[in-house]
């Protein structure tokens, strides 16, 4: 896909990695709705702020009304509670798949019929090593990015026939609000957002935007064991 001239909208745009995707894409001659539950905090030169919650049908239904002309769609907002499954609140483990399948799903329905009348387009979305292999303290997260990773192939499949391009970003840590409180090495966002937007521009169905993402994809090869060795007894 061109991504200069395109129009895209990026979900979660006012911090972290959406800023850095807002920014790349304005800097490749796009022009850039930036979704953010709270527009005001928006501050991007060359922007145009959209109010936006994924998880809320009717924000979600007036962002689509206000805009009509995206090409590109980044679904990138996201959320954290770093949860068990076991153990962690049922309100937490809602909220993640709230925020990260239904809202991915809403705002993928929502914005198909302007791709199609845009000729396809494209659909990038930010999943994480964790669609492939869960961390017992985080699996609520992790249970909400594999289900955004089938998500991401059936709408790959199911838009094929209008055309759309559908890319996945897996990525490890990178150095956002998100993963501040984590000391393993992270990533620089702006990087990955190149990384990611140079995927779509070539039309790469996947992105693994650092060693660890390609580490673990090689390892699903190798089944269960191989991803948790500590089952292996």
């Amino acid at each position: 896909m061109q991504i200069e001239g395109s129009t895209a909208l990026v979900t979660g745009a006012n911090r972290g990695l959406g800023r850095r995707f807002a920014e790349e894409l304005v800097a490749r001659g796009a022009k850039v709705y930036a979704g953010a539950r709270r527009p005001e905090a928006v501050d991007l030169p060359g922007v145009i702020p959209v109010a936006l919650d994924v998880t809320d049908p009717d924000s979600v239904a007036a962002a689509a009304a206000s805009t009509g002309d995206v090409s590109l769609l980044i679904n990138n907002a996201g959320s954290s509670t770093v949860t068990s499954l076991l153990e962690g609140s049922l309100a937490d483990i809602e909220l993640e798949m709230n925020t990260h399948f239904f809202g991915t799903l809403a705002v993928s329905r929502a914005f198909a019929p302007q791709l199609a009348a845009a000729g396809g387009g494209a659909i990038l979305n930010v999943l994480s090593v964790l669609s492939w292999v869960s961390l017992p303290g985080n699996s609520a997260y992790c249970a909400a990015k594999s289900a955004e990773w089938s998500l991401t192939n059936a709408l790959r499949v199911e838009l094929a026939g209008q055309g759309t391009q559908v890319t996945a970003l897996h990525v490890g840590y990178m150095d956002t609000d998100m993963a501040a409180h984590v000391t393993s090495p992270k990533s620089d966002p702006a990087v990955v957002a190149k990384l990611a937007l140079d995927g779509v521009a070539d039309g790469q169905f996947e992105v693994l935007a650092d060693e660890l993402s390609q580490q673990v994809q090689r390892g699903l090869a190798g089944g269960v064991a191989a991803l948790y060795p500590q089952l292996a007894g």
